[in-house]
């Protein structure tokens, strides 16, 4: 069988990636095209993504690939979750859409539960409280009567309007919906009530699809721009996470993943969604996943902990991660514990002061050097993990064998082994292009060169290698868990 290339588009929160795979021979392999920045632009009070940029970044590797003379079956684009573009009657974007991080959301939630109480929301959506989510930044806008969303005929996720800009075709992809805390998980389908109280219609979305459907083709102008012809361009899993899990090399169904990088997203995949009581106490989310599965889950702050102190460190030092491994482990375990999820640590000016205040406020040693600083972080991020772990297990209609680390930290040899020794289990680590494989795969069977998920995680699991961890020193971490139990704070 004659190579057959797939175009990924990979975009995370602080950067973006093109990238080529190429099946033949029931193996798979991966070539980055381009890598850029995807920066936040912050401007009259407000956070802003660059969606131009974005596109202008897609448009450049698609060029590469034309240049190169490939031939590509498809195109796909994942995305973080949550945010989304307004647009106008006349097909124009109507603004830069904001970032999850823009602080016009504190308060959302409260102000939204005035109308609809938040256990209501709950029951309908089984999507974790988050103040940035898609239905609680809406909630601000039509309170403030955003001119944007005043004028928007069409609401339209991320990757659904890098797809339309691309194909001038509008659809609402299962799985980025998911996201934002309006669709009901049960019947897949937008809440009503819940769209009611902030005045938007379901109409203004667009065409609902699941993944593996095709969206459109490159449009006339696109292909002018590119060299390429009417390339198609397939709904993947627009979220990142559904993505990524879909690459999951498991071999059965009793298993937990970590998506970890700039967010770490702990779960498991349910044919279900999982609504209760329990989930609600413990604020468990039910997003989409693909074949119909439901993804349970929780957020947890991930490296980007790690990453706010890498960017204030390079005012005099920039360190490397190998460097910073290599200080946290000359550093004794467990003097200094955080709760990666507080409050505090959201969108700080200072991460570094963040950390040092809530130590000092919980009566701990009080971290100074880059060594000790990560050496927290990774402590901190390897109990919370376990917390979690824990929540699931409680929760699982099945008995949790293994957990499985994707992403990019799946290469962090240190944490992984710390995730192992927290939370009891054996942790196999990769592939780290996660959310990559699974948009090409989901490509790949929208081509029909696989028929479903598991026919998916065998051609991965055969052309990937990961790295196995077994939990050690469970007793130290037992003790340290206790520790973090009492300086654990929310604020």
């Amino acid at each position: 069988m004659a190579n057959q290339h797939f175009f990924a588009v990979d975009l995370g929160a602080t950067s973006g990636r093109t990238i080529l795979g190429t099946i033949a021979d029931g193996k798979m392999e991966m070539q980055e095209l381009t890598r850029f920045p995807n920066n936040i632009i912050e401007t009259n009070g407000h956070f802003y993504w660059d969606i131009y940029a974005l596109y202008q970044e897609i448009i450049n590797g698609l060029k590469k690939v034309a240049r190169e003379n490939i031939q590509i079956e498809s195109i796909g684009i994942d995305t973080w979750g949550v945010d989304f573009v307004f647009v106008g009657k006349d097909g124009e974007l109507l603004c830069n859409p904001y970032c999850y991080r823009d602080p016009h959301t504190v308060g959302a939630m409260e102000e939204y539960f005035k109308d609809i109480p938040k256990e209501k929301v709950y029951d309908s959506t089984g999507i974790q409280f988050m103040n940035f989510n898609s239905l609680f930044q809406l909630s601000v806008l039509s309170r403030r009567k955003c001119s944007a969303l005043e004028a928007a005929d069409k609401i339209l996720f991320m990757p659904d309007a890098l797809s339309y800009m691309l194909t001038g075709e509008m659809v609402t992809e299962y799985t980025i919906a998911s996201t934002s805390q309006m669709l009901n998980p049960r019947t897949k389908k937008f809440e009503k009530e819940l769209l009611d109280a902030i005045n938007i219609r379901e109409d203004q979305f667009g065409r609902f699809v699941f993944p593996g459907v095709r969206i459109g083709e490159l449009s006339e102008e696109v292909q002018k721009q590119t060299g390429l012809g009417a390339v198609p361009v397939i709904a993947v899993a627009g979220h990142d996470t559904a993505s990524a899990v879909a690459a999951v090399p498991a071999k059965n169904k009793n298993f937990a993943y970590l998506s970890s990088g700039t967010w770490s997203l702990m779960g498991i995949e349910v044919e279900d969604a999982i609504i209760n009581q329990e989930s609600y106490n413990k604020n468990f989310t039910n997003e989409g996943g693909i074949e119909g599965t439901t993804r349970f889950l929780k957020n947890i702050c991930g490296m980007w902990l790690l990453e706010r102190c890498r960017k204030e460190w390079e005012a005099t030092e920039n360190y490397s991660y190998p460097e910073l491994i290599d200080a946290a482990l000359a550093v004794p375990a467990f003097q200094s514990i955080i709760n990666p999820d507080a409050a505090c640590f959201a969108n700080p000016d200072s991460m570094i002061e963040a950390i040092r205040t809530y130590c000092e406020k919980t009566g701990q040693c009080v971290p100074a050097s880059p060594g000790e600083l990560t050496r927290c972080i990774f402590d901190s991020l390897a109990l919370r993990y376990k917390q979690v772990f824990g929540y699931l297990q409680a929760m699982a209609p099945f008995p949790i064998e293994k957990l499985h680390v994707i992403g990019g930290g799946s290469k962090n040899n240190l944490l992984n082994q710390f995730t192992a020794n927290a939370t009891g289990v054996p942790v196999v680590a990769g592939p780290s292009e996660g959310t990559a494989i699974g948009n090409i795969m989901l490509q790949a069977k929208a081509a029909g060169l696989v028929e479903n998920i598991s026919n998916m995680r065998e051609m991965i699991a055969q052309g990937i290698e990961t790295a196995y961890f077994k939990p050690e020193h469970p007793e130290e971490w037992e003790a340290a868990y206790e520790t973090y139990m009492k300086v654990y704070r929310e604020d």
